[in-house]
């Protein structure tokens, strides 16, 4: 099985996927239409982006503060959360799932992705 159908699989996950570093593919399962997936693909993409380069920017003002690479995000809303790791994305409803099992889970199994095409 892949890690989209398994995190599918898990209590409160509404939609997964994965992007291509570069921007130019994508692979979704669950809740959203093709054009949102797109855009979460994108999103994702440029957040990945963005946090790699904060931490970047955090090692070379205290070098080996554990920051950089950047592994994943997460954003936390009401209703929602967005987690990321490498280059997979998962979307999940609160009230349902637990945020600390999908990042324990997604953490377990993403552990060695490469991040060297960032």
């Amino acid at each position: 099985m892949s890690i989209v159908t398994d995190l599918l699989a898990r209590p409160g996950v509404i939609a997964a996927g994965e992007y291509a570093y570069r921007g130019d593919r994508f692979s979704y399962r669950g809740v959203l239409t093709e054009e949102h997936a797109r855009m979460a693909s994108i999103i994702c993409r440029a957040t990945t982006m963005s946090v790699n380069m904060e931490g970047g920017m955090l090692e070379a003002l205290r070098p080996r503060n554990g920051l950089h690479p950047a592994r994943g995000w997460v954003v936390y809303g009401p209703s929602h959360t967005v987690c990321v790791m490498a280059n997979v994305f998962c979307m999940i409803d609160n009230a349902k799932g637990s945020i600390n099992d999908i990042v324990r889970f997604m953490r377990g199994t993403l552990t060695h992705a490469s991040t060297h095409l960032i």
